[in-house]
């Protein structure tokens, strides 16, 4: 029987393909590679080379055996992989009717169609509009101090008294807690726990083998999906009611800010798009966020000189509000902190939080001499520039110092951390102040070291210390 359903879908996949070249002959002309197996393709190699932190070495071999441009197949689709600052400008400076922003099916059932990636131009406008509204620099101003209060009573709270931690957790936790109460404007008595735990599983799934099975990471991915809808739809009922009873101000919060925008013809942002761009946004705000924060500390624990010169930035600034009597950080605080700033994008550089992102060609096109038939998936991966040494000099030295220096400005589309061009993150300015806080009052209050010196990296799919980040902590001597 098992044998049976292999053929078949192995003769549905077969046909599948054999349709995409016959449309049109001069499909013929695909770039090299393998599509591996039938719908399984070469998800797993490449899932199997994440978690062991070998994605670079992956794409790497394949580069070497068919060049920067090759085909494969991975979450169930064709997928041509391109890599280079050429392939980085073509993937993320083509606008939606040339790539369209569409996620594998597995990233979409776990997080929805309706997330700004997905949505169409009139409303991809509304709701990206709405966002940046919230998120851009003037907005965020007002946020510091609020911030600032946040971070500092959750650290204080979780690592009082305690002499050891796990980094990972400890992270995860805290911008989390960001997100919710800053963003969204959640806190008190909602069960953050369960929800913290549903996101979890969630982003595990992402990038998982699409079997709808009992007992695999994607099914419980979909299940935590219904319970955080669950969870989050009574809230949005509740402060779209309070909109329209004037008792709450529209722009306190950015869930509150997208129940209330409204498109020319007073048409709002739907149930779907609400609740999908809702678990977009805690993936983007949080995840990488939390990735960057602990890569941060797995850094400076291990190298003396970033952590002093780090800490020597922060308690300048920590000394300098003692003495004005300030007590909460400010926005001209947060833009002092250049050179702790230089390290997060130099860690960024060498251990991107994300490692590429999925395109979908919308008509047939060509690059780099190959074309890319309508349909297929295109993954750009951000190493093929980052570890470049012909556009970053000795590109295997973590050197903060690099991305201060006028004489040789970084070229675009080569320093993609954040995407690029028209698809450039709109929360990254958010994610500068979050982080730029929080090391801020880890490094003026603590002092850390590893307990697993030799901890490797993984990526699920993002990278972290593979066994959470175990570290010994304890109160900053400031005499």
């Amino acid at each position: 029987m098992v044998v049976l359903v292999l053929v078949a879908i192995t003769l549905v996949f077969l046909s599948i393909v054999f349709k995409l070249l016959r449309r049109n002959p001069k499909l013929e002309n695909l770039p090299c590679g393998s599509l591996g197996f039938p719908v399984i393709g070469e998800s797993l190699s490449f899932l199997k080379a994440q978690k062991e932190n070998r994605g670079e070495e992956w794409v790497n071999e394949r580069i070497s055996k068919h060049g920067p441009v090759f085909k494969t197949s991975l979450m169930g689709s064709p997928t041509v992989i391109i890599t280079g600052q050429a392939g980085n400008k073509f993937v993320l400076g083509s606008n939606s009717d040339v790539l369209a922003m569409t996620q594998p099916m597995t990233i979409r059932r776990v997080v929805g169609d309706f997330t700004i990636t997905g949505l169409s131009k009139p409303r991809y406008k509304l709701v990206k509009g709405a966002m940046v509204s919230f998120l851009k620099p003037e907005s965020l101003q007002s946020y510091v101090s609020r911030l600032d209060e946040i971070v500092n009573a959750h650290i204080l709270n979780e690592i009082k008294e305690k002499e050891s931690i796990k980094a990972v957790d400890f992270m995860k936790k805290l911008t989390f807690d960001v997100t919710f109460t800053i963003l969204f404007g959640i806190d008190g008595k909602f069960p953050k726990e369960a929800m913290f735990h549903d996101f979890d599983l969630i982003f595990k799934a992402l990038w998982s083998i699409p079997l709808n099975f009992p007992g695999t990471i994607f099914r419980q991915g979909l299940q935590a999906r219904s319970r955080v809808i669950a969870l989050i739809w009574p809230i949005l009922m509740k402060r779209k009611q309070e909109l329209l009873e004037g008792t709450i101000n529209p722009r306190n919060d950015l869930l509150t800010w997208l129940l209330a925008v409204r498109e020319e013809n007073q048409e709002p942002i739907t149930r779907e798009e609400l609740i999908d761009n809702f678990i977009g946004l805690v993936i983007g705000s949080h995840d990488t966020t939390s990735i960057l924060l602990i890569l941060m500390m797995w850094k400076l624990a291990r190298d003396p000189k970033i952590n002093e010169e780090v800490r020597e930035e922060q308690m300048e600034i920590f000394l300098r509000k003692k003495e004005s009597g300030g007590e909460k950080l400010t926005w001209t605080d947060i833009q002092s902190m250049k050179y702790t700033w230089r390290v997060a994008q130099e860690m960024m550089r060498m251990i991107p939080p994300v490692f590429g992102t999925f395109r979908k060609a919308v008509k047939d096109l060509n690059f780099g001499g190959y074309c890319i038939p309508k349909g297929w998936q295109v993954f750009w991966v951000s190493h093929g520039t980052h570890m470049n040494d012909e556009i970053f000099e000795n590109p295997k030295e973590f050197n903060p110092s690099r991305f201060d220096n006028p004489s040789k400005p970084i070229s675009p589309f080569t320093y993609v951390p954040f995407g690029g061009g028209p698809h450039m993150c709109i929360g990254n300015e958010f994610a500068r102040v979050e982080i730029l806080t929080i090391i801020h009052h880890l490094v003026t209050k603590f002092e850390w070291s590893q307990m697993i010196p030799d901890e490797p990296i993984t990526r699920q799919p993002m990278p972290y210390p593979s066994m959470g980040l175990p570290i010994k902590i304890k109160p900053l001597n400031r005499s």
